[in-house]
């Protein structure tokens, strides 16, 4: 088996809970901009700021705002889900090491019959035999077929762009790549097959021209992200809890952490986990601080 297939995998948990809807030709978007947060302590000052990235864009996406380029100068140290993107074969180590060692037979029999058709499609598109997922825990093919019905480029992602424009200054990354997979890793095998599922009922949305994600993020457009990234996988409420509120609460001892150092940092992480009463600003607030839209 070629893993190295699944170069870019880590990066999928992130596209999971960012992740619905085709893609666009939004490389001439013109108008509002992704959101941006500025994070204020009780004294007024600015702390810091916060921005809701996409893990995956066409070729030519125009996304970054005056505002942000601003921010981006501004800021000492960016802070991300997990810093090494570049580095595909430690990924791919990574989750060779924690993807084959608990197999469950073949992958055809762990996936709901409603849903064949949508796993033969993305068969034929990853142009891969029968058996190819078959040696993966479910958790693993998962990510890798969503990789496969992704059709935007990870290169393009708004936070690997970041990430080299911070290139000489302090990078944080709030999870890593290895913890990152361990929490698909440590996911009931029930739990599993229902992300495998929801994953191929999500794949019959790519291909059919909308965008949907792409210009909500673009538009900065938070009720429809709201809408778009709480169905499919994370309409599960496990799912919704170990993959989206857990990973919140927990980054949310770390950033506050980091707000309280001289240094003021750039947060980008998911757009998902921005949003509603779970949302980063959210517990943010409930520690005290003032977090406003500023974009």
């Amino acid at each position: 088996m070629k893993r190295g297939f699944l170069t870019s995998i880590c990066l999928a948990l992130s596209v999971l809970i960012a992740a619905c809807g085709s893609q666009p030709d939004i490389g001439k978007a013109e108008g509002p901009h992704p959101a941006l947060w500025e994070i204020v302590n009780g004294s007024g000052s600015v702390e810091g700021w916060m921005f809701g990235t996409i893990h995956a864009l066409p070729d030519g996406t125009k996304w970054r705002s005056p505002r942000l380029a601003e921010v981006i100068d501004n800021a000492d140290t960016l802070v991300v889900e997990v810093a090494n993107l570049e580095d595909g074969a430690e990924l791919s180590r990574l989750f060779g090491e924690m993807a084959f060692d608990q197999p469950t037979g073949p992958l055809e029999n762990r996936i709901d019959p409603q849903f064949r058709d949508e796993f033969e499609t993305l068969l034929v598109k990853a142009k891969v035999r029968r058996n190819h997922f078959d040696s993966m825990e479910s958790w693993a093919a998962a990510l890798a077929l969503s990789q496969v019905a992704q059709s935007n480029r990870s290169q393009n992602g708004a936070d690997r762009a970041l990430l080299t424009a911070f290139d000489g200054r302090e990078i944080v990354e709030l999870e890593g790549a290895r913890k990152q997979l361990a929490i698909f890793d440590r996911l009931p095998e029930s739990e599993q097959r229902d992300l495998l599922n929801a994953v191929l009922e999500e794949s019959k949305e790519y291909g059919d021209g909308r965008g949907a994600l792409a210009e909500a993020w673009l538009a900065g457009d938070l009720d429809q992200l709201t809408q778009l990234t709480r169905r499919g996988v994370l309409a599960d409420p496990e799912l919704e809890k170990a993959l989206l509120h857990d990973r919140n609460a927990s980054w949310a001892a770390q950033i506050e952490n980091l707000l309280s150092a001289e240094e003021k940092p750039l947060i980008a992480v998911g757009a998902g986990h921005l949003l509603g009463e779970g949302g980063l600003p959210a517990l943010l607030q409930e520690r005290g601080y003032t977090v406003r839209r500023i974009e």
